[in-house]
C-alpha cells in the first residue's frame, strides 16, 4: 500500500476485570497500559491471551480493524481525528484503507491513551518535546493501607469515621546510584570514580612486587598517605604490568600512582587519569614527596 505506519489504526485487545475491550492507537504510536486502564476504571488490565480471543471467533488477530467490531472501544485522541486510514477488516489477509474515524466506526469514548513521542507538544508550553536517556536513583512507592491495616493504624476524618492511613515511602537505591555513577563516568576503558564516593583515593601500582627497591618505595609511599588521611588500594599481585595497569583502568580510582624502575632514584609515575587530564602523551616522573603533595592537590582542593 506504500503508506507509513502513521496512516494506519492499530486495533489491541485487552481484558479490563474479566472484559475484552478494544483500544485504537495509531500505527506508529505505543499505547499506553496505565493510562487505557484509568480511563477503564479497572482493577487488572491485561493484554488479552489466546484463551480471551477465542471466545470471540470472529476475531483475527493481526487483521483486527474497529470497522463491524462488536465490543467496547477506547479510541486514542489521535486516531479520532485522521482524516483517512488503512485498518485490518477483520478477514484473514484483508485490509481496509481510506477508513473515516467517526464515519466508518463509531467515537464513542475518545481518550489519550498513548505514550508521549519525540516531537510531541509540551502540554505546558507547546514546546516540541525531546526525549534524553535517564536512569532512576530514587523511588516513591505509595503503599495503601497494607501496613497500617497489619498494626491497627487509625485515624478520625474531618466527619469523625476511624480511617486507616495511606502509607508510602521513598528512598534512594544504592545499586542504582552505583550504576548511575558507573555510566555517567565511565570511559572507553573502564570507570573514572568521582572523589567522594570511589573505595580508595589512590591506586599504587607496583610493576614488580619481587622487587625490593619497588616494593619498599611502595610501603612507605602508602604509609605516608594512609598518615594524610588517604585510603589507599595496592597492587601486589605478582602479575605481568599490562594486567595491573589494565585492571586499574577497570577499577578507575581517583589517582593512580605507577612505582616501577624509578624506584631505585625514589621516583614514581602518575598513571593514565592524570595523564587524560593533563593531556600529556607519557607518564609524568614525581618523587614520591610530590605524589604525595599531588595526591592531596587533587582530592582536597
Amino acid at each position: 500500500m506504500g503508506k507509513g505506519a502513521e496512516h494506519m489504526i492499530k486495533t489491541l485487545l485487552y481484558v479490563a476485570d474479566g472484559q475484552l475491550v478494544a483500544a485504537l492507537v495509531r500505527g506508529d504510536h505505543e499505547l499506553n497500559d496505565i493510562a487505557l486502564k484509568q480511563v477503564l476504571g479497572a482493577e487488572e488490565l491485561i493484554l488479552a491471551d489466546d484463551a480471551a480471543i477465542a471466545a470471540h471467533p470472529n476475531l483475527k488477530v493481526g487483521f483486527l480493524g474497529p470497522i463491524g467490531l462488536n465490543l467496547p472501544m477506547v479510541v486514542d485522541a489521535d486516531v479520532a481525528v485522521m482524516k483517512s486510514a488503512i485498518t485490518g477488516a477483520n478477514e484473514v489477509d484483508v485490509h481496509v484503507s481510506g477508513v473515516r474515524p467517526g464515519i466508518d466506526f463509531a467515537l464513542e469514548r475518545v481518550e489519550r491513551i498513548r505514550f508521549a513521542a519525540e516531537g510531541d507538544a509540551c502540554p505546558t508550553c507547546g514546546s516540541p518535546l525531546v526525549f534524553t536517556k535517564g536512569i532512576e536513583v530514587g523511588h516513591i512507592f505509595k503503599l495503601g493501607t497494607k501496613y497500617s491495616d497489619a498494626m491497627g493504624a487509625s485515624f478520625l476524618d474531618r466527619n469523625g469515621r476511624q480511617c486507616a492511613p495511606v502509607m508510602g515511602c521513598y528512598g534512594i537505591g544504592v545499586s542504582r546510584l552505583m550504576a548511575a555513577i558507573a555510566e555517567q563516568y565511565a570511559g572507553d576503558d573502564g570507570i573514572r570514580w568521582p572523589a567522594a564516593v570511589a573505595p580508595y583515593d589512590v591506586h599504587l601500582i607496583t610493576v614488580s612486587w619481587k622487587d625490593e627497591q619497588q616494593r619498599q618505595l611502595t610501603l612507605e609511599l602508602e604509609q605516608q598517605l594512609i598518615d594524610g588521611g588517604f585510603t589507599v588500594l595496592v597492587d601486589d599481585r605478582d602479575e605481568r604490568p599490562g594486567v595491573k595497569f589494565k585492571d586499574a583502568e577497570l577499577i578507575g580510582l581517583p589517582v593512580q600512582i605507577v612505582i616501577g624502575r624509578g624506584a631505585a632514584e625514589g621516583q614514581v609515575e602518575l598513571g593514565s587519569h592524570a595523564l587524560a587530564a593533563s593531556g600529556e602523551s607519557k607518564r609524568i616522573a614525581l618523587t614520591a614527596q610530590e605524589a604525595v603533595l599531588y595526591v592531596k592537590e587533587q582530592l582536597t582542593s
